[in-house]
């Protein structure tokens, strides 16, 4: 089915009960930001506190984006932030590559459509393959620019979860490599959609945004 607004889409893809991992999960989840945003950033998939928000990245990871981000003058709210896969995992396994292909195919690539961002970046192994190609690898391509499907300019970095896993010498230079992709992203924003505003002045609690949602998904349903 093809949708065209934001809107429906998001309202079937909540209700989405397609492929198995729908099963071990409280339900699908959405995005959060702006889809006028010309930046977009797609992760690999929810983890247990996306999955009761029904948002991504709004975790432990989330919350290690937002500083990253911040660090090149950019605010959640004034970006579009989605995922490949929108069920989580059983016991927060990494998505294989079929179900990314599969979920993405439904979903993602009608997101990209609708929201027509100028710049994707791409979070994590799931993300890369999926936008990149089934042979990309995340230590040998992430900071370099590609051409997506869609036809979009984008470029891959570390997945924070990856980040929140590294120590010592590890974890510096992983935060630097992860602060110039994000900063090389930004510049090309900021290039291709010069009047746009990246960053609102006070950051967003997105936790308390979507903390209706969470009660609703917490609701037995009927």
């Amino acid at each position: 089915m093809t949708y065209s607004t934001h809107e429906q889409l998001e309202q079937s893809l909540l209700a989405c009960d397609a492929c198995p991992l729908c099963r071990d999960a409280i339900g699908p989840t959405s995005y959060n930001g702006s889809p006028l945003s010309p930046l977009t950033i797609v992760g690999e998939g929810p983890g247990g506190v996306e999955d009761e928000y029904g948002v991504p990245l709004v975790g432990p990871s989330g919350q290690l984006l937002d500083k990253a981000l911040a660090s090149v003058g950019v605010t959640r709210d004034r970006a579009y932030t989605t995922n490949v896969i929108k069920c989580r995992p059983k016991n927060n396994r990494t998505p294989t590559i079929e179900e990314g292909q599969f979920c993405a195919a439904a979903w993602l690539d009608q997101e990209l459509s609708l929201v027509k961002p100028k710049v994707i970046i791409a979070l994590g192994s799931v993300a890369l393959k999926y936008l990149m190609g089934p042979t990309a690898r995340i230590t040998k391509d992430r900071g370099r620019w590609f051409t997506t499907k869609h036809g979009i300019q984008a470029i891959a970095t570390y997945h924070p979860a990856y980040l929140l896993r590294l120590t010592g010498k590890d974890l510096v230079k992983a935060k630097w490599e992860v602060f110039y992709d994000l900063r090389s992203a930004i510049e090309k924003c900021q290039e291709l959609a010069p009047d746009y505003l990246l960053k609102s002045p006070e950051p967003p609690d997105l936790l308390a945004l979507y903390s209706q949602r969470r009660q609703q998904r917490q609701t037995p349903k009927q």
